[in-house]
């Protein structure tokens, strides 16, 4: 993997390979980022259900709201 440098100063750009510390780091945020995607799908996909649920009973949110729930 590599990542280009760019200096502002002098315009001068360089590419240089990732260090093993920093391919790390990268996949640490990689990782990061799916888990809280999937936790976002997740949550998504049971409030979902609950909605068809409630749906199914012929409530919606605002019924819920209204009796304080």
């Amino acid at each position: 993997m590599f990542i280009q440098e760019h200096n502002c100063e002098t315009g001068e750009i360089k590419l240089r390979e990732l260090t093993g510390e920093e391919i790390a780091h990268s996949e640490k945020i990689a990782a990061q980022f799916a888990a809280e995607k999937a936790e976002a799908e997740a949550k998504a996909t049971a409030k979902a259900a609950a909605q068809a649920k409630l749906a199914a009973l012929g409530l919606t949110v605002e019924d819920l709201q209204a009796l304080g729930l």
